[in-house]
């Protein structure tokens, strides 16, 4: 189960809907597998279809979470024409076992879907979100 501060969903919520019709996709670091801190990141790609992190931001990011202690505890990204479900291309990039991938889709300016999923050897298995106040 992901467990996670309203105000991070609401932040990565707002970066899905400034960035459309682009993907958006950033990280949330923490410690302990709690997420605490967003990052938001540059969708290299520039793509409605495809995300892709830039490698420098990428390189830069990672290496500070771990100057800071910290883990990529949510990874996550929006789906612009489709429901918030990993894709092929999704899982092929899941390369962070302990993650928690988090999809938002953006097709419906009045609804929020917020999903998570966790993405080891292929397998998605999606799980339940808590979220706090």
């Amino acid at each position: 189960m992901l467990t996670i501060a309203q105000e991070l969903v609401d932040k990565i919520v707002a970066h899905a809907r400034a960035d459309h019709p682009d993907e958006a996709c950033g990280v949330i670091a923490g410690s302990n597998g709690v997420p605490e801190r967003f990052i938001p990141m540059e969708n290299a790609e520039r793509s409605p279809t495809f995300y892709r992190f830039d490698s420098m931001e990428q390189f830069r990011v990672w290496r500070e979470m771990d100057d800071r202690d910290e883990e990529p505890v949510v990874i996550y990204h929006s789906h612009t024409a489709t429901e918030a479900y990993p894709s092929r291309t999704d899982v092929s990039y899941a390369s962070e076992p302990n993650a928690h991938y988090v999809l938002v889709s953006t097709r419906d300016e009045n609804e929020v879907e917020f999903r998570s999923y966790r993405i080891l050897d292929g397998e998605i298995t999606e799980e339940e979100v808590r979220f706090l106040p």
